[in-house]
């Protein structure tokens, strides 16, 4: 096992982290540093029979922490899901929650924190005006926060993305508070990712480095963040996706995960605007329906980002200082992890093309485009990106 400095810290932005190989050992402590005595372990469909849950479940148990068991997260979570994981909390008679797996479960996991001690529905809190003042901040559950992809950064996230399946509309939830108290980044948790997922998630989390660096604002400390993160991708997710067991490189992509969400606070744009309408419509795996529609916003904001794109080619030490050396990189970066690239290679057809313009206009992300959007825009684009059309 790879150890020492370059592996191994405690970090304290923007939450506390236990960071490197074998941290999962210190599950119970983690708990027990929140208060905990009878944790809810919640993760994904995939994740229920898997070793690592096991694992994690009878280490507490063996610290005297009995700790229940939840898996009824989607690939894309559900305000069911969350209802389902509150029903659980509450008939085990639980005082925190272990949120443990990739985006999705994450992301229900502090959702389901959030609304164990609310008398509002879920959607009540939804990312607008001030609706996070409604919440009752006393009856929210600790979290601990457990990744095992390298995707969303959804354990260092303020928010949850979670469907409405009536309106087939991603909402996103927030309060402060829904931030995790603590991170167990264990980048050894992230081995047994299959090279696709692998692809796929690494690609968000330079997906919101790159749209935080690129959303209008005065924000440097997040820029820094994300042009890091950016560089950590180029370098190390090809390795990752080469060889699941370098477990250097799952460090680094684990680190830029966590970059991503802290720099996106600036913003992010076009493309998380047109992939959570098209997430909720076609239920498309997140990061992959990013990974693809990337280059096409890309060309839309061409005209607000290239000024930008200089900077960031000498970062990514880019053959060229100019939009169309990071443009062409972008390209070559996708077709190296198996990235397909129009639409229409992931089954996203164009029956709703304006229905999905009309969402993604009204989606909190696209306020934050270099470019301004607008349904007709957006629309545009999502076009052009089911046609693989690149002019």
């Amino acid at each position: 096992m790879l150890t020492g400095p370059t592996l191994t810290g405690k970090w304290n932005y923007p939450t506390t982290m236990w960071v490197g190989p074998g941290r999962i050992r210190e599950l119970p402590q983690a708990c027990r540093s929140l208060g905990m005595q009878r944790p809810l372990l919640i993760t994904d469909a995939g994740l229920a029979d898997a070793a690592m849950i096991r694992a994690a479940i009878s280490g507490n148990m063996a610290a005297g922490l009995p700790t229940g068991l939840f898996a009824g997260v989607k690939g894309n979570p559900t305000g069911a899901n969350v209802d389902a994981g509150v029903a659980a909390f509450k008939a085990g008679k639980h005082d925190g929650v272990i949120a443990f797996g990739g985006g999705s479960a994450l992301d229900a996991a502090k959702a389901v924190a959030l609304m164990v001690g609310q008398d509002r529905p879920l959607w009540d809190f939804e990312d607008v005006g001030d609706n996070a003042d409604r919440v009752n901040v006393a009856g929210m559950a600790p979290v601990v926060a457990v990744p095992t992809t390298s995707g969303t950064g959804s354990e260092v996230g303020r928010a949850s993305v979670i469907t409405n399946e009536d309106s087939h509309e991603k909402k996103i939830i927030f309060h402060p508070r829904m931030l995790p108290g603590l991170v167990i980044a264990d980048p050894e948790l992230t081995v047994g990712l299959p090279p696709h997922i692998t692809a796929a998630t690494g690609i968000d989390a330079f997906i919101h480095c790159f749209e935080a660096y690129c959303a209008p604002g005065f924000h440097p400390m997040a820029e820094g963040i994300a042009l890091e993160g950016m560089r950590l991708c180029k370098d190390y997710l090809p390795r990752a996706y080469r060889d699941g067991t370098d477990i250097e490189a799952r460090s680094r992509m684990l680190a830029a995960a966590s970059m991503g969400a802290a720099a996106f606070q600036k913003g992010l744009g076009g493309v998380h605007a047109l992939a959570h309408p098209i997430g909720a419509v076609y239920d498309t795996h997140h990061g992959l329906t990013n990974a693809v529609l990337l280059p096409y916003v890309m060309q839309h904001n061409k005209p607000a980002i290239a000024a930008r794109m200089a900077l960031l080619a000498r970062v990514l030490d880019l053959p060229g200082a100019d939009y169309d050396a990071v443009f062409r990189w972008v390209l070559a970066f996708r077709s190296e992890l198996g990235i397909p690239n129009s639409l229409a290679e992931i089954k996203v057809p164009l029956d709703r093309a304006a229905e999905i313009g009309r969402m993604a206009e009204a989606d909190p992300s696209a306020g934050g485009n270099p470019c301004p959007v607008d349904a007709a825009a957006l629309e545009a684009i999502f076009r052009k990106a089911v046609a693989g059309d690149l002019s």
